[in-house]
């Protein structure tokens, strides 16, 4: 081969990719001529940018200027899982390629590739399972977004979850989560990760509370069990708040309510307990705003019927407070933007949306079209708010509302639709 010529060597496995994929940097799609040179011997796919060394080197000198990205740092797993493994002898990630425009070549791949991707070496897997992989696709304007959907297995108490394309046509399901089929569980989602947390579940008729941890790397198609909780719980609130998770409240193992509260690091995979609530609740839910934490509805003992109040947890000076004005008996809810939709046992066909910027409400009503259903689990997709109904109807269609569309027509139908009802749905962009 010609020395003048840069070259860019990506692996792939035999019969895995249907045809090569031809990665060119930024800046370089007009001046480069691509040789593609197959390898039968190593399975290697030689990408050969035709061209001087000094105007290659020109380039990547520019876009580096512009993708100013921190070094990969590989999340440190629960150790029985998934063992540290030592340092690729061979560490480039693309050899003779610089290491930022390395990872930007990975990650303009479609998201759909990804697992296969993962399979080439230690140092891909490493880069596609760590955050920098989802600044990066961010950065490019690669990141995609996928609806998840928690759904009902027909003629079984079990459950699946699956991928609903974005063209609303097809359903894929995903690998069956490790562990039994749970009840009253959370979900988060941090970056391109799922994390499915506690709940409770039947184990040969004997009914149990569950201090387990499941994540599920949207990336990577694939499930890890995290370390377990401090205290087992289920029907308690959860929430996301600045990179880390919280959870509150709740049932515990022998049906007490539970006031403690604790924090989970996805960086450390530690639990660490916390300043609990000022008083013990269960069946309610979290969301975050700003930074806080906000615990809204459900039951506690400490007063009659359902709580009004809302409790709110400032991470910088680790201190509860609270107001009363929030919702009870929340069925569904949702953020979308900088507000908190909600649909309340009492009244099915109406939105509650809370605007935490000054603590208010207000209520929309649902239109009937596209589905009779009296309960709904919302979602969020390409800022819209999804409605899917909990009753499976033939020919039914999803609702959606669009906050920023013209006062009259706010509402319309989606083509996204769950093989079966919804029983629970995340919203993931990687």
């Amino acid at each position: 081969m010609n020395p003048s010529l840069s070259a860019i060597v990506i692996y792939s496995m035999q019969g895995l990719l249907s045809k090569p994929r031809v990665f060119i940097p930024i800046g370089l799609q007009e001046e480069a001529n691509i040789e593609v040179l197959p390898s039968a011997s190593h399975k290697v796919i030689m990408l050969a940018f035709v061209g001087s060394q000094e105007q290659f080197a020109q380039q990547q000198t520019c876009l580096r200027a512009r993708m100013l990205l921190k070094p990969p740092t590989r999340p440190k797993l629960y150790s029985g899982l998934m063992p540290e493994e030592e340092h690729d002898s061979y560490s480039d990630l693309i050899p003779g390629l610089p290491e930022d425009l390395a990872k930007i070549c990975l990650a303009l791949v479609p998201r759909s590739h990804f697992p296969v991707m993962g399979a080439v070496s230690k140092r891909w897997m490493s880069f596609l399972e760590s955050k920098e992989l989802i600044s990066v696709r961010k950065e490019v304007g690669k990141l995609e977004e996928w609806v998840y959907v928690l759904t009902p297995e027909a003629g079984t108490k079990g459950s699946h979850w699956e991928i609903l394309e974005c063209s609303g046509q097809t359903q894929s399901p995903l690998p069956r989560m490790p562990g039994l089929t749970k009840a009253g569980f959370g979900v988060v989602v941090i970056g391109g990760k799922l994390f499915v947390i506690a709940g409770y579940a039947a184990d040969h008729g004997k009914e149990y509370v569950s201090d387990e941890v499941y994540q599920y790397d949207s990336c990577l198609n694939r499930w890890t069990l995290l370390a377990k909780m401090n205290v087992a719980r289920c029907d308690f609130a959860c929430s996301e708040v600045n990179g880390v998770i919280y959870v509150a409240g709740g049932f515990g193992p022998n049906g007490d309510n539970l006031s403690s509260v604790e924090v989970y690091d996805p960086e450390q995979n530690r639990w660490t307990l916390i300043e609990s609530l000022r008083r013990p609740r269960w069946g309610c839910f979290g969301c975050s705003f700003e930074g806080k934490l906000y615990v809204m509805g459900g039951r506690s003992s400490f007063t009659i019927g359902n709580s009004r109040f809302v409790d709110v947890y400032n991470p910088i000076n680790h201190a509860w407070g609270e107001f009363k004005n929030g919702c009870v008996m929340v069925t569904a809810h949702a953020v979308l933007g900088e507000k908190l939709f909600c649909i309340e046992w009492k009244n099915q066909r109406s939105l509650a949306i809370f605007n935490p910027a000054d603590n208010s409400w207000q209520k929309i009503p649902v239109p009937l079209t596209g589905s009779s259903s009296t309960r709904f689990s919302l979602g969020v997709h390409d800022d819209k708010l999804l409605l899917f109904p909990l009753e499976e109807e033939p020919g039914y269609q999803t609702l959606m509302y669009d906050p920023a569309a013209p006062p009259g027509s706010e509402w319309c139908t989606s083509k996204l639709k769950p093989s079966g009802s919804c029983l629970c749905s995340v919203t993931i962009k990687a």
